[in-house]
Parts: C-alpha cells; sequence; structure tokens
C-alpha cells in the first residue's frame, strides 16, 4: 500500500538549535554503533503520530525510505526530511506540536550520547549512578521544576483500549484539572491521551494557564506509542528501566487505567519499589481505575497480584471503579500526604530522591531467548524481588508483541519460554489468557500470535 510522504527542511523550535560539528558527526554515523539509526527512528516514531499501527517493524517497513539529516551552519541547525509521513504537516508546514517533539528526540538522543553513556563520573553499574543519569536527562530536558507544589499525577493504562474506557480517561483527567493537578503519562494514546484531554478542559475552566502534559518515553516503545498531539513537555530516556524511575521519581501520586503486558509490567516495577522495605513508610497514592465494564480486568490483575506477591502487595494501591470524583479526590488527599512527608524529611518536591530503587529494577533488561528462559519465578526470594523478575517477564512479552527486536527475534527463533513455579505460572497463564480474550495484547481486530510459551 502506498503512503503519502513530504520532502522538507524543519527549523527547530523551543528546543536545541545548535550542535558541534562532532555531534552532528555521531547523529549521521550510519555504522553499527553510530546513532543515525535510533535518531531515525525515533524521528520516524514523533512524525507518525497519527498512525494506528502498534507494530514497530511494520512502521519501518512503511516508511522505508524516510531520511533525516542534520545541516548545520553558522546561524544552528535545521533538520532534512526526506519521505516523511504528509500527517505530520499542514499546508508544507510542520505540525507545531509535532516540530517540538522532534527536537526534543534530537535533545535527548545527543544528550544521552554525549553526558551520560561516555560520562566517567555516572557509573551506571551502580543505584545512584542510575539514579543520577535519570536525573541528568530530566534537568537537561527542562521538566525539573523547582519551588512548585507537588501535583504531578502519573497515569498508566493501555494504548490500544475501547471507547468506553479511552471516555472514562478523559473523565478522570477533568476532575484531575479542576483541582489543579498536572498529568504525566507515557506520552501515546489511548489512556495516555485521555487523561491529559480531559485535563485540558478542567484546567481551563479553572483559568489554570500553565498545565502540564509530560510524556515520558523511550526508543524501543515509541514507535507503538508516538507521542500524542497534547504533550507540551517530551523526554526520551535511554531504555525502559529508566522511563519508569522517571515516572516514580517525577510523580507525586499514579492512576493505573486498563491496559495489556505493558500496564501488567508498570504495575509490577511499581509494587516491587513500594515492598522494599526501606520503602515502608513511604506514602505514594496509588489507584486501580476504570468504566464498570473493566472491573474483569482489575480483579484478573488484583487475583494475580495476590497469588504472586501476596496480600501486602494488594494494600499498596486502592481500586476505585467507575467514580472519576472519587479517584481525584484519593489521589489529592494523597499528595497533600506526600507533601507533608517531604517537608517532614527535608525531601525534594520535583524528584523523589529518598525512594529506594533495588538494582534488580535499574538494570537494563534484554530479551534474549536465554534471558526470557533463565528468570527466576519463584516465591523462594522476597517479594520485591520476585516482582522484578515477574516485571522483566511483562517487558519481554511487551517487545515480543510491539517492538522490532523483539518481533525479529520471535520471527528467527519462536516464542520465548517462560518456565516457574507451576502456581504462578497457572496464575500467569489465566492473566494472559484473559488478555488475549479482551484484546488487550494488540489494537482491536488485529489476530494475535502469542510470543511466548509457558513450560510449567
Amino acid at each position: 500500500m502506498s503512503v503519502e510522504t513530504v520532502d522538507a527542511l524543519v527549523t527547530p523550535r523551543g528546543h536545541l538549535d545548535i550542535l558541534s560539528r562532532a555531534e552532528v558527526s555521531k547523529l549521521q554515523d550510519t555504522t553499527r554503533g553510530g546513532l543515525y539509526r535510533l535518531f531515525r527512528n525515533c524521528s520516524l516514531a514523533v512524525l507518525s503520530s497519527d498512525s494506528r499501527t502498534d507494530d514497530g517493524k511494520a512502521l519501518l517497513a512503511r516508511y522505508r525510505d524516510f531520511d533525516i539529516r542534520v545541516l548545520q551552519n553558522e546561524r544552528g541547525i535545521r533538520l532534512q526530511l526526506r519521505g516523511a509521513p504528509a500527517s505530520a504537516f499542514v499546508d508544507g508546514e510542520i505540525i507545531r506540536g509535532i516540530g517540538e517533539h522532534l527536537f526534543a528526540v534530537l535533545r535527548d538522543i545527543v544528550y544521552v550520547g554525549d553526558e551520560i553513556a561516555n560520562n566517567a563520573h555516572i557509573d551506571l553499574n551502580t543505584s545512584e549512578g542510575v539514579t543520577d543519569a535519570v536525573f541528568h536527562v530530566l534537568r537537561n530536558a527542562g521538566v525539573l521544576q523547582t519551588g512548585v507544589e507537588p501535583r504531578l499525577v502519573v497515569c498508566w493504562g493501555g494504548h490500544s483500549i475501547p471507547r468506553t474506557e479511552y471516555d472514562y480517561t478523559k473523565r478522570v483527567g477533568y476532575e484531575l484539572g479542576l483541582r489543579g493537578l498536572n498529568i504525566c503519562t507515557g506520552c501515546g494514546p489511548g489512556a495516555m491521551k485521555g487523561p491529559m484531554k480531559g485535563a485540558t478542559i478542567g484546567h481551563a475552566k479553572q483559568r489554570f494557564h500553565h498545565g502540564r502534559y509530560l510524556g515520558v518515553t523511550e526508543p524501543g516503545i515509541i514507535a507503538a506509542e508516538a507521542p500524542n498531539p497534547i504533550v507540551n513537555e517530551l523526554v526520551i530516556l535511554p531504555d525502559i528501566e529508566k522511563r519508569l524511575e522517571a515516572f516514580l521519581r517525577l510523580g507525586h501520586g499514579i492512576v493505573v487505567f486498563p491496559g495489556g503486558v505493558g500496564t501488567a509490567e508498570e504495575i509490577l516495577y511499581l509494587l516491587g519499589i513500594l515492598l522494599h522495605p526501606d520503602n515502608a513508610e513511604l506514602p505514594f497514592p496509588v489507584v486501580f481505575t476504570g468504566p464498570a465494564g473493566a472491573s474483569g480486568y482489575f480483579e484478573q490483575i488484583n487475583d494475580f497480584i495476590g497469588r504472586t506477591l501476596g496480600p501486602a502487595a494488594q494494600t499498596r494501591y486502592t481500586v476505585i471503579m467507575d467514580d472519576p470524583v472519587a479517584v481525584a479526590r484519593h489521589i489529592k488527599a494523597g499528595i497533600a500526604a506526600v507533601k507533608a512527608y517531604r517537608r517532614e524529611t527535608d525531601d525534594a518536591f520535583y524528584f523523589n530522591w529518598r525512594l529506594r530503587i533495588d538494582p534488580a529494577f535499574q538494570q537494563p533488561f534484554h530479551p534474549t531467548h536465554d534471558n526470557m528462559r533463565a528468570l527466576q519465578i519463584h516465591r523462594e526470594q522476597p517479594p520485591h524481588q520476585l516482582a522484578a523478575h515477574l516485571r522483566r517477564l511483562f517487558s519481554g512479552i511487551v517487545a515480543g508483541n510491539v517492538k522490532e527486536e523483539g518481533i525479529t527475534a520471535i520471527e528467527r527463533h519462536g516464542p520465548f519460554e517462560i518456565c516457574g513455579e507451576r502456581d504462578i505460572m497457572d496464575a500467569l497463564d489465566a492473566l494472559l489468557r484473559a488478555f488475549v480474550e479482551q484484546q488487550r495484547m494488540k489494537l482491536p481486530g488485529t489476530a494475535y500470535r502469542p510470543c511466548y510459551r509457558l513450560v510449567r
């Protein structure tokens, strides 16, 4: 099928507008170790924000002739685009928000390549070093705001959800916006767009003129969850682990909407951290919510958590179904407790320094067939460590479903084999079957072929 494309020159707006010659050279390096492929793929995802595909490999194939180059002169830089998706342009001009996102990609890829990956002062093999890296990326992006009251709500959920669930996320976002709360999501469509859209109306009604709609993503997932047009602050972290840490360091509370394996991964990451003994007294409001028709989703999630991580994990969240006002009130009250705690402990409002994150949640997990087979899925370990392995398991399924490298690995070597304790595997089987039946693995109408095989 042919696609409509355009060639264009784009000038930066509000982001990085100058680069050194060495930085430009790295971006143009097409060798295996160069940054060009990463820059190209992330840029294409941003330009394809109206796409209906959640398959990164399919997106790259559709625009196989797309090319992006940095042009440098004495006045600054411009981006030369060839074969770019026409939907990103109006009358030959790039849509302003998409242009901002495009240069945010450039900013973060250059910064991570120059200041994080090759920085002798940041040891990415230590917990402190990873947290420092997350802090520096966020600070360089300008999203750490000092002197501002805690009001940032992280919203998680599926990028491909039914209309009733999407409308519900807007209603919750509206109630949060009426209470002056800002929204941070994974920046994509579905449950990541709905709360932002609702909050814009709530903010407008309250004449709240500086609403923040912060999108946090990473290169491996951006093609499946391209930034939605409401995002007014975009940050690309180097990998999924640093992206997840950024959510918890930035946010003051979390609302989880129905989703699929990606949402389950986020839930397990969150619970694994909150279950760490060092975080036992740390207030952090978490609400699972959705419309009445989605109650089965959270019943299944709650059952899985109880059967794997135990009752203590279930106490770290509150389930509120079909009541956006109650969700917003609960989160607002929880954030008040967060504010009091951080004042008492002299912790910053803009970055949750006191949160203890175990290295098991920080080191990048590469979902190869061997690594997936080697996961320790058993109860003979503390619950927060089991959560770390379960989080990796779901991360691997996400990769096999939507990430280019994961899809390619499955095509070459067949499904991932997942081994573990029988009771846990039974609970996992029930959860994954429910996701498939509820069409929470792929876009609606798309036949799902499992990228995994459970071995008991």
